[in-house]
């Protein structure tokens, strides 16, 4: 594959963690928002495969004039930072900060009275860690899992656990020997939800193809076939930034789709495009994605 297929790791780093908390808690977030949009130009002068990839996205596939496709990178990029900067405020305790519009969480609800859990398939576009305080309004001590191959999430984990930041998140990291698979059980046997993503794959893994945005993209395997072989209701999951500070909470229930993980991708790809049309500059999936651009 080309220079820039993904490596596994996330844009959502450690360190960018621990440059966003000094911001929040020496300046708040306003002056936080406002020192992003200056970090935000080292990510757009420097960052070239990243920036190659999302031009691509801008261009090629929402059919963006060069220059519009050139300024929604930086758009992109500080729209991102400003996820990670909320994701901190609530997990800090300051909920109150932002406002929240549940829609089909209902769908959730239900799921969870199964007593056996859920699948929960997400993607790289929003603030999906925000949605475990989305689940907080439930009533109920509902606790996610992760499903995930980056390893640095532990390390994000184990630093905003010193920081004494409340998430009840969890994370299964994917091993080669599979023994995820018993972690992943374990937590449906508990009813917890498994969240996992749908739209990065490693090399070398199992892949499965379908057009998004009138082109075929390559997506993991995995969660479609855990997903649709799994005796659980699977739902799409999203959790999106509505201007500074109000996030809408997406949850559709998955339908038709037991031991066929074609069509479960083919819902998946459908709820995902939805999604972008109504929220193009929330796509974070910073890697060439679909064949063509390989």
């Amino acid at each position: 594959m080309a220079e820039a297929e993904w490596d596994g790791s996330s844009k959502g780093s450690l360190l960018g963690y621990k440059i966003f908390v000094f911001c929040i808690r020496t300046f708040g977030l306003s002056a936080s928002y406002a020192l992003l949009a200056f970090v935000t130009v080292y990510y757009f002068l420097f960052a070239w495969k990243s920036n190659k990839a999302a031009y691509s996205y801008f261009k090629n596939r929402l059919n963006y004039s060069t220059v519009k496709a050139v300024f929604s990178i930086y758009k992109s990029y500080y729209i991102f930072g400003q996820t990670l900067i909320d994701r901190l405020m609530v997990g800090s305790g300051k909920r109150d900060r932002f406002t929240y519009e549940f829609d089909g969480i209902e769908n959730i609800r239900n799921a969870m009275k199964s007593g056996n859990g859920a699948v929960l398939i997400s993607a790289h576009v929003g603030n999906f860690e925000l949605s475990e305080y989305f689940f907080d309004d439930l009533g109920e001590e509902i606790v996610s899992n992760i499903v995930t191959t980056d390893q640095e999430k532990e390390q994000i984990k184990n630093f905003l656990k010193k920081l004494s930041l409340k998430s009840r998140l969890k994370y299964i990291l994917i091993q080669d020997d599979m023994s995820h698979i018993y972690e992943i059980n374990a937590a449906l046997s508990n009813n917890e939800l498994v969240c996992m993503t749908g739209d990065r794959y490693m090399p070398g893994s199992k892949y499965l193809e379908h057009e998004l945005l009138n082109d075929i993209a390559r997506f993991p395997a995995g969660p479609f076939l855990l997903g649709s072989r799994l005796r659980v209701p699977v739902l799409f999951v999203y959790v999106m930034k509505e201007g500074l500070s109000h996030y809408h909470l997406y949850a559709r229930e998955a339908k038709d789709f037991h031991r066929n993980e074609k069509e479960l991708l083919k819902s998946f790809v459908e709820s995902i495009t939805h999604i972008l049309e109504k929220y193009p500059y929330q796509w974070f999936n910073y890697f060439n994605f679909w064949k063509k651009e390989e």
